[in-house]
């Protein structure tokens, strides 16, 4: 009891020394701040800064990232400068292949963007470089090789297509009900990206129930992680996160339930066994016995798995609903391929289907599911087309600005043509660095070929079953920040059924 009495009166007395101190401490770190903010030069009256410290570009542009397009498509170099972000940004492919392949050691993610991510994505591939990365890019190679993880992967998404998808909308098909496909892809790729990864099945694509918390927790870290980016300096959402205000306080509360959950599946697999399972997470886990480590392993699976999935379809349907001349032309193979009755069988049919391969990769060059992606330069460097970058410089290439230069796609840039990507009908890829979509270079995406399947499973099943009808056309989609293009309003549409039925 006097124990206890003492511990009381230590807190209290502590507590009231904090309060008593606090102005002096928000003084302080207020005083900080503007000197930081000066030192970055947030004064900075070029056009260019003012519009983006004012949000002038808004009254323009629907989005941030056409803006960029815009800025870039009148640069002479294709390379822009955004002062008060310290941030130079490019379209340009021969800066692309000098960051990403030639220096690439010079121009890695960096601690200030760890730091951005570090509370949501820890020490998760995508935030780490140097051996940490290296350890965690190879176990992910040698395991995403495996004959049998690829044909797990296969696996789940079949059944997830047949046993719930398929189930869905069948569900909504022929009446005037409006089903939000964004919210369905993103669904469904989270079905599918636990069940590969973890070997859980959180059933979120039965859409008689809520989405799982977790899943609600993960889509606002990603949209308050990708904010703090947006600041003119990181005091700003520093000094918020350390008086627990604002947005770092909300991010603060999905990050608890994200950690709860995710250190709840490595506990799970470990108390179940995990040396005979297919599941990745399994796969790390007899490697690696640190579970704060592994909870960074897990949502970097996820955040690669789920989100880019979904905003790759999302954006396919809007596209191909919009262009009624290629969902024709996607049904006419896929009639000569697989046969107008029959039903897709093997992956030999799958390769052939070069047409729908090109339409994913249009789709993708529009509107790639990460539009951009930053890097920081270690030391003073000289890009390809003459810019100079200072040492601790943010260096972003953009590929969805580079999706819309005319001297890398032609004058019909703008336009959604898949036959650019074919020749004498056969598919046929580009440089990766005017095509950066996967990264490029030594971080190349090492589940390319997976999300690939799992996008043109989905598409082929579904167009070959439905019709989509977009309840509420318009010309350009709206994004809300994020670290992966999601459509701010989602993507509202009818599902009407075929005539002909076939999957």
């Amino acid at each position: 009891m006097e124990s206890t009495s003492s511990w009381l009166h230590q807190s209290f007395h502590g507590s009231w020394i904090f309060v008593l101190f606090l102005p002096l401490i928000i003084i302080i770190i207020i005083v900080l701040l503007v000197l930081r903010l000066l030192r970055l030069r947030v004064w900075c009256t070029c056009d260019i800064c003012q519009s983006y410290i004012e949000s002038r570009w808004a009254v323009q542009f629907p989005n941030l990232c056409d803006w960029y397009a815009h800025l870039l498509r009148n640069s002479p170099t294709r390379t822009i400068h955004i002062h008060v972000l310290n941030n130079t940004i490019t379209a340009n492919p021969d800066n692309v292949e000098y960051m990403l392949k030639t220096r690439f050691d010079n121009f890695p993610k960096g601690k200030p963007f760890s730091a951005i991510l570090g509370d949501f994505l820890g020490r998760g591939i995508f935030n780490v470089d140097g051996d940490s990365w290296r350890f965690q890019r190879k176990m992910a190679s040698l395991e995403l090789g495996r004959v049998s993880i690829r044909a797990f992967a296969i696996e789940v998404v079949h059944q997830e297509i047949d046993r719930r998808l398929i189930p869905l909308m069948e569900s909504v098909s022929g009446g005037e009900e409006v089903v939000d496909l964004q919210d369905v892809f993103r669904r469904f790729s989270f079905d599918c990206i636990c069940r590969f990864s973890f070997g859980l099945d959180p059933k979120c694509l039965e859409l008689s129930l809520p989405l799982s918390e977790f899943a609600v927790s993960f889509d606002l870290a990603s949209k308050l992680s990708a904010e703090r980016a947006m600041t003119a300096s990181p005091l700003v959402w520093k000094i918020k996160r350390l008086l627990n205000i604002g947005s770092e306080r909300e991010l603060r509360r999905a990050i608890k339930i994200i950690n709860m959950l995710a250190h709840e599946v490595i506990r799970q697999r470990r108390k179940f066994g995990f040396s005979d399972q297919k599941d990745l997470l399994s796969r790390f886990m007899s490697s690696i016995s640190d579970d704060t480590y592994l909870r960074d392993i897990v949502i970097s699976f996820l955040l690669a798995g789920r989100d880019t999935v979904a905003s790759a379809l999302t954006t396919f349907f809007w596209l191909v609903s919009r262009h009624p001349e290629v969902e024709a032309a996607i049904l006419k193979e896929a009639n000569a391929v697989i046969g107008p009755d029959e039903t897709l069988t093997s992956h030999e049919q799958m390769r052939e289907l070069h047409y729908l391969h090109a339409s994913v990769y249009e789709s993708m060059r529009l509107y790639p599911p990460i539009q951009f992606d930053s890097k920081f330069c270690s030391e003073d460097d000289v890009l390809p087309d003459g810019s100079f970058v200072k040492r601790g410089t943010r260096v972003t290439y953009h590929p969805y600005a580079m999706g819309r230069m005319e001297e890398i796609w032609g004058p019909d840039c703008s336009e959604f043509r898949p036959e650019r990507w074919l020749r004498e009908g056969v598919f046929w890829p580009e440089s990766p660095f005017k095509y950066p979509v996967f990264q490029a270079g030594i971080r190349v995406c090492l589940g390319k070929e997976m999300a690939l399947v799992e996008l043109k499973s989905v598409a082929i099943t579904l167009l070959r079953r439905y019709r989509v009808e977009l309840a509420h056309p318009q010309p350009n989609p709206r994004f809300s920040p994020g670290l992966t293009a999601t459509y701010r309003d989602g993507l509202r549409a009818l599902i009407q059924p075929r005539q002909v039925i076939a999957s």
